[in-house]
């Protein structure tokens, strides 16, 4: 079956699938009373904000889930079907099921926040916990699919073999994406932005490669951000909670890793890694310097926020950054001849 049919099916379908639902799940959470709470420590003008529906991350969830299965079930259905290796229909369905039990974890954390009022959710250790088991397991699907020889793909040089640093890295990538994602989400449609943007480049690198397998889901993933955006452009009519910050993570890091170049998400996830270094640089700085701060206010969209800039604005501006880190990331992968 034609890739580029697949790719157009799957994001019309996470995005009509996303779109409608959030037009019967924001009023169910109304009525459920699940409203985002505005913690003191943000920006005084987000309380304006209290009460915004949150884990409205559901409906991507369920209409990107449907739209990868749907048309990856057409493919094998179907008489001429597209050629997908047995590794990477392996990496491409592990990381759909990772990114799904990241969104567990997520919606278990807004579940604490919203229904049981406690405002930090699960504790650090807890999180750290299930997020690490996660990791394990995606890892080990990775580490067994590659013939138990793990190795990543570099510009220029190819493919380099990682033996035990592929488990170290591997934690490292996931729980600092995970978690970088994690921080974008703060701002209405900030995350849905930047993930459309970092979806489109893995999009651009499917189709300059013809590795359509990773880009029926970088398709999926596209159409449910921009979905999503309908609902949760500024102002926004309910927040993705970590519920949908954690999935999308994770859907990330196994578009990274289906074609065995975690490396690739510090260029096409440029502003996820600027959020999190941003947030760990004004927590270290506090420490040392007993009190004083880098930033007005960490991670730093809200610096921005704060300095006055409009939401709007920051999303803009954000959006193309990031779009630049997916054009040099685009260019590596294309000259560097590493797919």
């Amino acid at each position: 079956m034609n890739g580029f049919l697949l790719m157009v099916i799957a994001a019309v379908v996470a995005f009509a699938g996303t779109a409608v639902l959030g037009k019967f799940m924001i009023p169910w959470l109304h009525k459920l009373k699940f409203g985002q709470t505005i913690l003191d420590i943000g920006p005084s003008w987000h309380k304006n904000k209290q009460g915004t529906p949150t884990m409205g991350g559901i409906t991507f969830i369920l209409a990107i889930s449907l739209a990868c299965v749907l048309t990856l079930v057409m493919n094998a259905a179907a008489d001429n079907f597209l050629m997908i290796s047995g590794e990477t229909q392996t990496k491409l369905w592990a990381g759909l099921i990772m990114a799904l039990l990241f969104g567990l974890i997520g919606f278990a954390d807004d579940y604490i926040k919203v229904v049981k009022k406690r405002n930090l959710g699960l504790t650090i250790i807890q999180k750290t916990v299930v997020q690490v088991l996660v990791c394990a397991g995606y890892l080990v699907s990775l580490y067994l699919s590659m013939g138990k020889d793990p190795y990543m793909t570099v510009p220029f040089f190819g493919n380099v073999r990682l033996g035990f640093w592929f488990w170290i890295l591997g934690v490292c990538v996931l729980y600092g994406a995970i978690n970088a994602v994690n921080f974008t989400d703060g701002i209405d449609g900030l995350c849905s932005s930047v993930t459309v943007t970092c979806a489109f480049g893995f999009i651009v690198i499917a189709v300059l490669n013809k590795v359509f397998g990773m880009g029926i889901l970088a398709s999926a993933l596209l159409g449910g951000c921009a979905g999503f955006l309908v609902w949760n452009k500024h102002p926004a009519k309910v927040f993705m909670g970590d519920t949908g910050s954690m999935f999308l993570g994770g859907m990330v890091v196994a578009l990274a890793y289906a074609i065995d170049t975690p490396w690739i998400l510090l260029l096409l996830g440029l502003i996820y890694v600027v959020e999190a270094v941003s947030d760990v640089l004004q927590i270290g700085y506090f420490k040392i310097t007993h009190g004083k701060r880098i930033f007005k206010m960490a991670p730093i969209h809200h610096h921005f926020e704060m300095s006055g800039w409009s939401e709007n604005k920051i999303v803009t501006v954000f959006s193309v950054v990031n779009l630049i880190g997916c054009a040099i990331g685009i260019a590596l992968m294309y000259f560097g001849k590493i797919v």
